[in-house]
């Protein structure tokens, strides 16, 4: 799994989006302005939120400028983490006019999206402060920004679930469903992953009769490191973290919103995966102002 943001992880997605915004030249700058004419802006966010993704907008404006042979000057004033009011400048560039207005709208998609995340990951994370629970992303983020939706819930203070299909194997519904039962599915992945002892395997539960029987297979020396309680009660995963101790550690999905998380975390299940994470965060307003 990819866990931070190098050059090479981003920089194809940064071209994309500049190819998609710029295509064969910015008509409207390029009809105002020469290429000599240097100006200065400053990043300014206008709503109480977290900074995420600082460094993507920087490599966006650098993208630009390195096409024109232009040379920038960045200077970040805050870090990715920081919790910051409205009025608060971020960073300020120095680049000439050309630069800053092309590389503008992109660098604020990337950013405000990334803050986004972060600002609301942070919300949930303090509705469990005092719980021993974690509040984890899924793969419910926007195709292509998986790397850059799954950083910003780590800068808002929650966990990452798996990256992808590749890293973990999770036995979903469709998943037991196709083989026949959950305890042919859950033997299935372990014979066929007998050789790579390294990928953790979790099993997805609809009901208390399904949790007794991963731990029935977990009796017959089968491995399921997790159990996740999919749309279960409150009361439900009460009882679903009671049976299974110390045997797996538990994750809890489904129906789980910012009124009830509380709830579900006072059971004492170890995870919460929470959807709306990346698929329901808003974008943090967030302009670029010149100077």
């Amino acid at each position: 799994m990819i866990k931070t943001l190098t050059i090479d992880s981003v920089l194809p997605l940064v071209r994309t989006a500049l190819h998609e915004d710029i295509a064969d030249g910015d008509v409207t700058t390029n009809a105002l302005f020469s290429p000599e004419i240097r100006s200065n802006a400053q990043f300014l966010v206008k709503q109480d939120g977290v900074v995420c993704g600082l460094s993507v907008a920087r490599m966006v404006v650098e993208e630009v400028a390195a096409a024109s042979n232009d040379t920038i000057r960045w200077e970040a004033v805050a870090k990715d983490g920081d919790e910051v009011p409205a009025g608060t400048v971020i960073a300020t560039v120095e680049a000439s006019a050309r630069t800053l207005l092309q590389a503008e709208r992109t660098a604020l998609n990337f950013i405000q999206r990334m803050c986004g995340v972060a600002t609301l990951t942070r919300t949930y994370v303090r509705a469990l402060e005092g719980t021993a629970t974690n509040v984890i992303d899924t793969r419910k983020t926007i195709p292509g920004w998986r790397l850059l939706d799954k950083y910003a819930v780590r800068v808002g203070g929650g966990k990452n679930h798996r990256f992808g299909l590749f890293d973990m194997a999770l036995i979903k519904d469709n998943h037991r469903d196709a083989a026949g039962s959950l305890t042919n599915a859950i033997r299935e992945c372990n014979h066929a992953l007998r050789e790579h002892p390294h990928i953790f395997i979790e099993a997805e539960t609809r009901n208390l009769a399904d949790v007794r029987e991963v731990l029935e297979c977990l009796a017959a020396g089968l491995k399921v490191q997790r159990i996740m309680f999919d749309n279960f009660t409150v009361p439900m995963v009460s009882e679903g973290v009671h049976l299974v101790g110390t045997h797996a550690t538990t994750e809890a999905s489904g129906g789980i919103t910012l009124a009830n998380i509380r709830e579900y975390a006072e059971t004492g299940v170890h995870e919460i995966s929470v959807g709306a994470l990346t698929h329901s965060a808003s974008a943090l307003d967030i302009s670029m102002k010149f100077l």
